[in-house]
């Protein structure tokens, strides 16, 4: 008897062992498969200069909407110093692929400079979406890849800024631009939307130059261009930061009141600037929400990688001081 519990016993411990063992992949491979199921989704936000209220209103309306939706996804806000640093752009693409985000909404600060980067997040399975600063066609044909864009028709607004300015104008006045960088896509189109208006108005654009988005770059060459041009009635600025450059340079100058300004984006300073009677006009193309639907488009297509791959248009409009009141 002691003999075959010598045997026994020590048997059906092993056997006690593997059983324990070969049950315990099962297990965890149900856990593992819950934890995939479970796995909130993590959108990384990539804009340009958050120095620019239009951007820093445009992360917090992301942040709130994540906060209403924590259970559906978490996320990331990332911006660059200023407009042109590029290369901080690209680094941060390449930081939220190599830190495993499932999405990246992006406004590019160059429509062809961001694509290779870009292309290469969807080639690591990233879902990619691009806002507010539509990427350029050509480039991504090239690379072979497409990334939709949700976004304003920037041509659209502009031209409604620019016929409302026309209605305060009389024929023949010049005016003068300042344009955004000009190889962004919104820059030019703003550009083409502002150039539409006028010439259906029969008003000279007595000058055109680029202030890089930057305000006191807009300052200077604002400075520069109305002595330049002393008949110059008015100035169309592509965004807000150089309107409000381009109204310090008219007051510097001793035309407060003389010379009209127009902007783009609907920042708060240029919103008061409209109530107060120093600019005249901007569009609003809702930068609180236009991060939001640019993430929740990344969500639809996380949730349904085979779903067809669309542009979403987004609302953009005229401010007035009588919108405002």
């Amino acid at each position: 008897m002691n003999e075959l519990r010598k045997y026994l016993i020590p048997g059906l411990l092993l056997c006690g062992l593997f059983a324990g063992c070969t049950s315990q992949p099962g297990s965890s491979e149900q856990s593992a498969e819950q934890n995939a199921e479970n796995k909130k989704p993590k959108i990384a936000l990539i804009m340009k200069s958050l120095a620019n209220d239009f951007f820093s209103s445009m992360a917090k309306g992301a942040e709130t909407h994540q906060q209403a939706r924590s259970d559906e996804y978490d996320l990331v806000v990332n911006g660059i110093k200023d407009e042109r640093d590029l290369s901080r752009q690209v680094a941060l693409v390449e930081e939220m692929v190599s830190s495993g985000v499932d999405a990246i909404v992006i406004a590019p600060a160059d429509s062809k400079a961001l694509v290779p980067a870009l292309r290469r997040a969807r080639e690591a399975g990233v879902v990619v979406i691009n806002i507010d600063n539509k990427l350029d066609a050509e480039i991504l044909q090239a690379e072979k890849i497409s990334i939709p864009f949700v976004g304003p028709d920037n041509q659209a607004g502009a031209k409604k800024v620019g016929d409302y300015l026309a209605s305060q104008l009389k024929t023949g006045d010049e005016v003068i631009v300042l344009e955004g960088i000009r190889t962004s896509f919104n820059g030019t189109q703003r550009r083409l939307g502002f150039e539409a208006a006028m010439k259906a108005a029969d008003i000279k654009i007595a000058d055109s130059q680029s202030a890089q988005w930057e305000m006191s770059m807009a300052n200077t060459l604002a400075s520069s261009m109305l002595s330049e041009h002393p008949n110059a009635k008015a100035i169309l600025a592509a965004n807000d930061s150089m309107a409000l450059g381009a109204l310090a340079a008219v007051r510097n100058s001793g035309k407060a009141g003389e010379v009209l300004i127009v902007g783009f984006d609907n920042i708060p300073a240029v919103q008061q600037a409209i109530k107060e009677g120093q600019i005249l006009a901007t569009a609003d193309q809702h930068g609180g929400e236009l991060a939001v639907f640019g993430i929740e488009h990344a969500l639809r297509l996380i949730a349904n990688p085979n779903a067809k791959v669309e542009d979403r248009e987004t609302p953009v409009d005229l401010v007035t001081a009588e919108v405002l009141k």
